[in-house]
């Protein structure tokens, strides 16, 4: 069985991945949060610290490219090739944002599938690396998934992974599961799939409708329970206390690398969004957590949920 962090823009940056390693069941595969290729563009200082092995060292660490460029996204590709040494990339065909999809990227790009074919079939037969994908299964109707799978089933993709929603249903209701398993069914490719895994029991019921899956990739559940993957491969809940030395851990390093009280709150509220409903009765805290000015206030909150609440079941 395989395991891979998803890459959530300003969430799973190199600081967070660096400190779940560290804490938790370690991923076989972290994506990181996407690199938006443009032309003759180099890499930022934060692109570059996400994407360099010194600081991710010990992790499998595969960049994600938002593009809907060939020459853009082969350009990129190489340079993270020749500078970095990443012998694998992953094509970002799943951000929803309507930000990204107006401008025919992310799961935008699925709405034009002969310019996707074009792409895929001009990024494969000149770039000399593994690349894998991943994907929404359409736009606005899930019928487009028929033709999206014909397209893929023709190209080496080193993997795909399914995210089986389509663009307009952004994170709503459930996976399509159904589109999954045609999938499973019509290609040949090695697959990973992704979506609401939230618990063992989400785990359990994928795994049992698909049991020749053995990749799986974790966004949103893994952020709200870091221990979730510790929970599914070692069969025990890591605890709170584990949980809150993963969070000094990270507060402290967001202090060291980011300049004022107000830039560090902005990264811990956003985890905060997520890991409040791991604990019991956590609503008043998380009011606190989210209204605070102050790193004083922010973390006699986060205390007080620490010390006066459990972990939910």
């Amino acid at each position: 069985m395989k395991d891979y962090m998803a890459p959530m823009e300003g969430v799973t940056n190199f600081v967070y991945r660096r400190a779940y390693h560290r804490f938790y069941h370690p991923m076989d595969k972290y994506f990181t949060p996407f690199i938006s290729a443009k032309p003759k563009k180099n890499l930022s200082f934060q692109e570059i610290c996400e994407v360099s092995p010194e600081r991710n060292e010990g992790m499998y660490v595969v960049p994600q490219i938002l593009t809907c460029n060939a020459e853009d996204f082969i350009r990129t590709a190489q340079l993270l090739k020749e500078d970095y040494g990443h012998q694998e990339v992953n094509l970002n065909l799943g951000c929803p944002s309507g930000t990204v999809t107006a401008k025919g990227k992310g799961a935008g790009f699925l709405a034009e599938p002969q310019k996707l074919d074009a792409f895929l079939d001009e990024i494969f037969s000149k770039l000399d690396m593994k690349i894998s994908i991943k994907t929404r299964i359409g736009t606005h109707y899930e019928e487009d998934w028929d033709y999206l799978l014909a397209i893929y089933e023709k190209y080496p993709i080193h993997e795909l992974i399914i995210h089986p929603r389509i663009q307009t249903d952004m994170y709503r209701g459930v996976p399509r599961l159904g589109a999954y398993e045609k999938a499973v069914s019509r290609l040949k490719m090695p697959l990973c799939y992704n979506g609401n895994l939230f618990s063992t029991a989400d785990y359990k019921r994928i795994t049992q409708r698909f049991p020749d899956t053995d990749c799986f990739m974790y966004g949103r559940g893994l952020i709200t329970n870091p221990g979730l993957v510790s929970e599914i491969r070692d069969g025990v809940q890591p605890g709170k206390a584990v949980l809150c030395q993963f969070h000094d851990c990270l507060l402290e390093e967001y202090k060291e690398l980011l300049s004022g009280e107000r830039n560090v709150l902005f990264r811990m509220k956003e985890l905060w969004s997520y890991m409040a409903v791991s604990f019991t009765n956590y609503e008043k805290y998380a009011k606190k957590i989210k209204k605070s000015q102050h790193l004083s206030d922010y973390q006699a909150a986060v205390s007080s949920l620490f010390a006066e609440q459990e972990l939910a079941d």
